[in-house]
């Protein structure tokens, strides 16, 4: 029903809108003007919907509201018609929008936005312009009295001025400047207020392949030194993985010609001799793992969650989705739910190759794992947005529609991936038979202790990824900033997955030959511990960069951020787990065990 609705929304627009959709005009035909949502411009997730200011609004002969996808609705966009009545390349000289008179109630409202740096957002044929609500006296001087807050004038601005470009029957460029900035009087008992708009047309040559230019900060993004940072994690890994492979090659041959040789000896010289390293247990290296079920669904979680990324960045650098409003998010929630039989596979085959028998109860936590997460942080940010009255606030239809997602989608393509897995893939085939009594762990050295082994091993994948992490932080966390070097993110992704698998194999080899079976949950957390350095990085971010305050502000930046960290945990570990996994079998497959 929601899909049908939001199709029957689209054809509506279509039908009786101006063509912002194919973005195609004909001479004298309306424009729409959208406005978003106002906030403080040092807290750009704070923000209201744009008729909490007593602004008035012009005539609309358009639909009122425009609220096209369910990533709109989850990210708080809330479209609303201005009322203009512009005209491609038809020139405008100080048409009156509207008028409306303040209350003293509402001067002190807009004094307050504009004491606080309130700005909105306008769309204009989805071209993004920004402007601030007012503005306020400057200091003059040290010495002057103007410096008291209270002291300083607030001037409303009641003019748009806006500066369209076009070339032929398309919109290359929008520009708005804020005019006719009025007085605020906070001890008037009322104010009338007449809002007004100009509109340029200019022809142009620009391509309308690169209207979007201006919005994005090459600058910034394509700066020497992220060009450097890139080369320098990619020569990182290069040697990591040289690294990896001649010590591990050459340590793995040394103990298999050290095993070789004391398979010649008698059976009292090996047992007079000195037995150790990793084949002293393997006899337990194949034993399930404790909470057989939770690995397992956090194994079927973070693969579907390795794919589903790939799937993304390469969409958005096909496709440029980072152009539209929220289309990222909308196509992420969509390629989430049909990939979820992988999560059901891998979670189903991994649980039932352990021997594990409880199979419906592990479906259900791995359908649940990452929905569940993601809506427990979302609803209780949610909360907090509903009593601060934030435009962020998940409408009930929305939370009712991703519910009706997970019930109809997710659930039963995670049900039929369990069932393919665990019947297909879910043979044991383990190269060494479990002993029926655990051998008991070895005192050793402390920091060949798990906990060390899982501290020290996400140092290096966070240090391969920190450069690209700043500039992600910045471009999501400040304002007018969009990240668009997906090319970057892949190639820092597969570098990624790249250190993290390499480092898995040493911290799990480590681990092994100080003779301690315990490396799936050890394994996992090695790997997963990145994303926790990346917390450490979020706090970091959030005193150190950002002008961020307020109690829903807060909630909201570590609120996300956490459950991006948690979702870096379950990929990255996921990711170190199968790759020790495999690296356990090819070695005990290579080795004669009595």
């Amino acid at each position: 029903m929601k899909l049908f609705q939001t199709l029957i929304l689209l054809l509506t627009f279509s039908a009786i809108s101006a063509n912002e959709h194919n973005h195609h005009y004909n001479t004298n035909e309306q424009v729409v003007v959208w406005v978003d949502t106002v906030g403080p411009f040092a807290n750009s997730q704070e923000t209201y919907e744009f008729t909490q200011l007593p602004y008035c609004l012009g005539e609309k002969t358009l639909l009122d509201h425009h609220h096209e996808t369910l990533g709109e609705a989850l990210l708080g966009v809330e479209l609303i018609n201005l009322g203009t009545n512009i005209q491609f390349a038809k020139n405008e000289e100080k048409e009156i929008l509207c008028k409306t008179t303040l209350s003293n109630s509402d001067i002190k409202t807009f004094i307050y936005a504009i004491r606080n740096n309130y700005w909105h957002q306008l769309y204009v044929d989805d071209l993004t312009a920004w402007v601030f609500v007012g503005e306020e006296d400057e200091p003059l001087s040290n010495n002057d009295n103007i410096n008291n807050v209270e002291e300083r004038k607030q001037y409303l601005y009641t003019m748009k001025n806006f500066s369209i470009s076009y070339n032929g029957d398309q919109i290359i460029e929008v520009n708005v400047t804020n005019l006719n900035p009025v007085h605020l009087k906070p001890d008037a008992d009322e104010m009338h207020i007449t809002f007004t708009y100009s509109v340029y047309w200019t022809k142009t040559d620009k391509l309308f392949s690169n209207r979007w230019a201006k919005y994005l900060d090459s600058d910034f993004f394509e700066h020497k030194i992220h060009w450097f940072s890139i080369l320098n994690s990619f020569m990182m890994v290069i040697f990591l993985v040289g690294l990896v492979a001649v010590i591990m090659l050459r340590a793995i041959s040394r103990d298999y010609a050290r095993y070789d040789k004391e398979e010649g000896l008698l059976d009292l010289d090996r047992d007079l001799g000195d037995e150790y390293g990793w084949k002293q247990v393997h006899g337990d290296v194949f034993r399930s793992p404790s909470r057989l079920t939770w690995i397992s669904a956090m194994v079927g979680t973070g693969t579907q969650l390795v794919v589903l990324s790939f799937i993304i960045i390469l969409y958005t650098i096909m496709g440029d989705l980072y152009l539209e409003r929220a289309t990222i998010l909308t196509a992420t929630i969509f390629l989430y739910a049909v990939t979820s039989m992988i999560s059901g596979y891998f979670g189903g085959s991994y649980y039932a190759k352990y021997g594990g028998k409880n199979w419906i109860k592990t479906m259900f936590i791995t359908s649940g794992l990452w929905p569940g997460v993601v809506s427990g942080v979302v609803f209780s940010i949610n909360f907090i947005a509903i009593y601060k009255t934030s435009s962020k606030a998940i409408p009930f239809f929305t939370m009712v529609a991703i519910l009706a997602i997970w019930l109809f989608l997710i659930f039963p393509l995670t049900l039929l991936g369990a069932i393919i897995g665990r019947n297909w893939a879910g043979e044991p085939n383990f190269p060494c038979r479990v002993n029926p009594i655990p051998r008991p762990v070895p005192d050793k050295i402390w920091y060949a202790e798990p906990i060390m082994i899982i501290l020290l091993a996400g140092i290096l994948p966070f240090g391969s990824i920190f450069i690209e992490t700043y500039f992600i932080f910045t471009s999501f966390w400040a304002p007018n900033k969009t990240y668009y070097v997906y090319g970057f993110m892949l190639l820092v992704f597969i570098i990624l997955i790249t250190v993290t698998a390499c480092v898995s194999i040493v911290s799990t080899y480590f681990l092994l030959n100080s003779e301690d079976h315990r490396w799936h949950w050890t394994s996992f957390f090695a790997s997963g511990s990145t994303g926790g350095y990346v917390f450490l990085y979020a706090i970091y971010y959030f005193f150190a960069r950002t002008k961020m305050t307020g109690v829903f502000q807060t909630t909201w930046y570590f609120g996300y951020m956490g459950l991006v960290c948690f979702g870096m945990f379950i990929m990255l570990g996921t990711v170190g787990h199968l790759t020790a996994e495999k690296f356990i079998r090819k070695i005990y497959s290579n080795v004669k065990i009595d």
